[in-house]
């Protein structure tokens, strides 16, 4: 028990000072701390276990790569755009119900990609203006992007952190649909009017107008929203209608939408597309290669065994505190590291609870590593954003929603059998 927690300690140490010491990405500390961790165990640079470990996610890379094109052909071919003039121009009299389908354009980048640093680099630098020009303090609206991003990155149809502690216990990636929107979107809705709705005040038209382009609508009317279309109906058709329509997986039914897309709207390059989004992807497919190296060389070596046994063994009310806790702090290395590393002897931990559940809430936890300093991606990002210098005034502002989100993950994981109960 002490060796693996010898491992465990150098392994952590090695990741810790590979990121914060000499600024490397996380992907490659993680790499080096699994060589460190294999080495440390007298078994050497394991070369077979850091190759399968590094293919432990591809499911989960190829899901995120063909997403990113797609995000990047709907951006380039003005649907994002056109979307919301659509509903800027329906609401624009309305703050609140504008405000709240403006946060769902925020989230829609991270629900297709599972990653918040997407959201809010594209959909978040799209409608950040809007909130602005609504009267919204730039520190409120970049906190509100930041936390959109994240429950865009939980929200259905792609939870990266789900994937990966179900690819930890065997549970196949069916059925989080219903929870996962349940557990995001009530609040993405709550932060967005706690933070923005007593600052928004009604926009007139002209004065919108004249800041955003409102004539991709016109120009091409439905049919720029073609690529939008065929995306969400190949996934609801292949869950409802699985006898008639095969299960074509994400990354072939994503391709399938950036190729319509190229067709459909805006004239674009799509090889710089697709370049671009490769590029954009690349830290978080580094990210998942490295904590799948990571975790091989912790089963190899017993740490993860050391890791379950010892979550398993705890009370439940020291369990829970200790996923409150643990789960968000790991996060502030990788949200996706976190749900990995201690995600699943969590899970593990809470057989007793519905599964489905229990791997939503754990997710939407380990989400809050993205607020987490010192990397807190998505804070970071929106401050950039919005323009706002000192990204730490965003974290504060994030507060309050950081605890709802805590305690919501808490009380899904407590009820999650008779939650079950209902949905299912």
């Amino acid at each position: 028990m002490y060796f693996e927690l010898i491992i465990f300690l150098v392994m952590v140490a090695v990741f810790m000072i590979g990121c914060f010491k000499f600024k490397l990405p996380v992907g490659i500390a993680m790499v080096l701390a699994a060589i460190s961790g294999s080495l440390v165990s007298g078994n050497g640079i394991s070369v077979r276990h850091l190759i399968e470990g590094s293919f432990g996610y591809i499911d989960t890379i190829l899901v995120i790569a063909t997403a990113m094109i797609f995000m990047k052909v709907v951006e380039a071919s003005g649907a994002l755009h056109a979307l919301s003039s659509v509903i800027i121009n329906r609401f624009h009299k309305r703050p609140a119900i504008l405000l709240i389908f403006l946060m769902l354009v925020v989230m829609f980048p991270g629900m297709i990609t599972g990653s918040s640093t997407a959201a809010v680099l594209t959909a978040g630098s799209l409608v950040a203006p809007v909130f602005l020009m609504l009267g919204i303090p730039a520190v409120n609206t970049a906190a509100i992007i930041a936390v959109g991003g994240m429950m865009g990155m939980i929200a259905p149809p792609v939870n990266v952190p789900v994937m990966i502690i179900g690819s930890g216990i065997d549970m196949p990636y069916v059925g989080f649909g219903l929870p996962l929107l349940l557990m995001s979107v009530p609040i993405a809705i709550f932060t967005v009017l706690f933070l923005g709705h007593k600052y928004a005040h009604k926009t007139s038209y002209a004065e919108l107008k004249e800041n955003l382009d409102f004539d991709l609508d016109k120009k091409y009317g439905l049919l720029v929203y073609l690529p939008l279309f065929v995306v969400l109906s190949l996934m609801l058709l292949t869950k409802i209608l699985p006898q008639y329509i095969p299960n074509l997986g994400l990354p072939l039914i994503f391709l399938l939408g950036s190729l319509i897309g190229i067709f459909t709207g805006e004239r674009f390059n799509i090889f710089k597309k697709v370049k671009e989004a490769i590029s954009d992807a690349l830290p978080v497919l580094g990210i998942l290669v490295g904590v799948g190296m990571f975790i091989q060389i912790m089963t190899l070596t017993g740490v993860r065994g050391l890791i379950v046994v010892n979550s398993i063994s705890l009370p439940m009310a020291l369990l829970y505190i200790g996923i409150a806790i643990t789960i968000p702090l790991f996060g502030a290395i990788s949200s996706y590291g976190s749900a990995s590393v201690l995600g699943v002897p969590f899970i593990l931990a809470l057989l007793s609870q519905d599964q489905i559940i229990t791997a939503g809430a754990l997710s939407l936890i380990a989400s809050l590593g993205d607020l987490m300093p010192p990397t807190a991606l998505a804070g970071l990002f929106a401050a950039q954003v919005v323009g706002v210098d000192n990204y730490v005034q965003v974290l504060k502002k994030t507060a309050v929603p950081a605890i709802v989100i805590n305690v919501a993950g808490i009380i899904f994981i407590i009820f999650a059998n008779q939650l079950a109960g209902i949905l299912f």
